[in-house]
């Protein structure tokens, strides 16, 4: 009894959702500093993705558009939202998911599965491009050619470069990438350091 008296106590100090004052927040949004329950918080984050498609006018009607998928969460979050919205606002997009296979033993397998439930769960097509299909070689191959070192650097050129030409193998137009908020500071601050040391190598050679 003092255990479930000791968990209602807990509940109670947890403040109501400020938008629809019904759940209980789960979240507190950095963006607004807003507690939101579940649902809101699902609602208020792809309506703002919504605004922004219509804002900037990213899809036309009829656009055949390629989700980048890796399997990973801000791939699987983008598909989520993309095939919500496309139902939600009818957008008329034609949807399909685009998976790269490096060749990297015992990496992409895993993400790969997951990219297939999300075929499954989404009901839109899926196409998996490889290293091998497309360059005759795989990211271990390379790996044993030139060693370890700033093999991160080849595969990310590669991969980028495969999820261009896959898209154009399937004659997308338009090819969609998920992001979250550390990624976009990261390019950020490798940006203003690249300038930088520019900067710095003009100045002093």
């Amino acid at each position: 009894k003092s255990r479930g008296n000791h968990i209602n106590a807990q509940m109670n100090k947890i403040p109501d959702c400020t938008r629809c004052n019904n759940g209980k927040a789960v979240v507190k949004r950095p963006k607004t500093g807003e507690m939101m329950c579940k649902p809101c918080f699902y609602h208020v984050f792809e309506e703002e993705i919504h605004e922004t498609i219509v804002e900037n006018k990213l899809f036309k009607r009829g656009d055949k558009v390629a989700i980048a998928a890796s399997g990973g969460k801000d791939s699987t979050v983008l598909a989520e939202v993309m095939t919500t919205l496309n139902k939600r606002h009818d957008y008329g997009l034609d949807l399909f998911l685009l998976s790269v296979d490096e060749g990297i033993t015992g990496y992409r397998d895993d993400s790969l599965e997951t990219v297939k439930r999300n075929q499954e769960e989404y009901k839109i097509p899926l196409k998996i491009v490889s290293y091998q299909e497309l360059y005759g070689w795989t990211m271990d191959a390379i790996v044993k050619q030139i060693g370890l070192k700033n093999n991160c650097t080849f595969c990310g050129v590669f991969r980028r470069q495969a999820l261009d030409r896959g898209a154009w193998l399937l004659k997308a137009d338009k090819i969609v990438t998920g992001h979250n908020a550390d990624d976009i500071a990261e390019t950020v601050l490798l940006n203003c350091n690249y300038k930088f040391l520019f900067i710095s190598y003009s100045i002093f050679y």
